[in-house]
């Protein structure tokens, strides 16, 4: 199943695809938009062009498991994807992932503005690795 991992954030949301076989995670890109609105037509249009089955959505939590504002947003934004594409979604823990992203591009030395401009969409293959170890746990279980 083809699956689209996002990373929500106030103006750049990055995304993450993985393939049919749902082995690896891949960045796909990121999405700078401030409204709403138009960044849900435009994952809604990203999530058509890569033949899209599920949509993983970050769900960022408190430390202590509670949701506050941003999980509140996210869950908004989810329905609102739901809605537009048709397909369903499922929300992911996205604790300690932008945290993870970093560790990955001091790994492979991304600096400045590259570092900028891919740590969203390396966050949401983060979210989507995190879906696809579920997902494979719920098989075997």
């Amino acid at each position: 199943m083809i699956i689209l991992g996002i990373d929500l954030g106030k103006a750049r949301t990055g995304v993450a695809i993985c393939d049919k076989g749902e082995l690896l995670a891949s960045p796909l890109t990121v999405v700078t938009e401030y409204h709403r609105e138009q960044l849900v037509e435009k994952l809604a249009v990203l999530a058509k062009e890569n033949k899209a089955e599920l949509l993983a959505v970050g769900l960022p939590r408190n430390m202590d498991g509670s949701e506050g504002e941003s999980a509140q947003n996210a869950r908004e934004i989810g329905a609102l994807l739901e809605e537009a594409t048709g397909l369903p979604v499922e929300f992911v823990d996205e604790r300690g992932t932008t945290i993870t992203a970093h560790g990955y591009l001091n790994e492979t030395n991304t600096r400045g503005k590259k570092r900028k401009a891919v740590v969203d969409a390396v966050a949401a293959t983060v979210i989507l690795e995190d879906c696809l170890r579920r997902r494979r746990n719920q098989w075997q279980g």
